[in-house]
């Protein structure tokens, strides 16, 4: 089986994809191999700088939502480890965070609705290389996006 990692806006736009990892590899371990990451890290993505949110007096940094699997650091955000009481600010973080990061699955069930070809499950061999193709083939014409894959 291919991971995807996707990188999608509100507007259920694909931003970022890299594909091409063992199934067996978490989203976390993904992330850190791909070349989203490296620049990430070298600061040369041209990001957003931190603005001010309503009713607020200092400035906060935009983030990107994820899962569990990834490391938390300034620039990603993921869910509170553990079940929270209702009403708690862990709690209610998890389930806004959850729904932001609905966007992205949300764009892969549009994606599939239109390509029948990612219903399934696609298997993949080291000497083929075609299903990764057809996957990113998929995500680059649903919008223009910076695509790269690992082989």
């Amino acid at each position: 089986m291919v991971v995807v990692l996707a990188l999608v806006d509100a507007d259920y736009n694909f931003i970022f994809v890299d594909c091409g990892y063992k199934g067996r590899i978490s989203g976390g371990g993904v992330y850190r191999n791909t070349e989203f990451y490296k620049k990430l890290c070298r600061s040369e993505l041209n990001l957003s700088q931190p603005d001010f949110l309503p009713l607020k007096e200092e400035k906060t940094p935009y983030v990107f939502g994820a899962d569990s699997a990834f490391v938390l650091t300034v620039d990603i955000m993921k869910p509170y480890p553990g079940n929270h009481n209702k009403g708690t600010k862990e709690r209610v973080f998890n389930y806004r965070l959850s729904r932001a990061r609905r966007m992205v699955e949300n764009a892969f069930g549009i994606l599939s609705s239109v390509f029948r070809v990612l219903r399934k499950p696609i298997l993949l061999q080291l000497n083929k290389v075609t299903d990764i193709l057809v996957v990113m083939t998929c995500v680059k014409i649903k919008a223009n996006i910076y695509t790269s894959w690992q082989f």
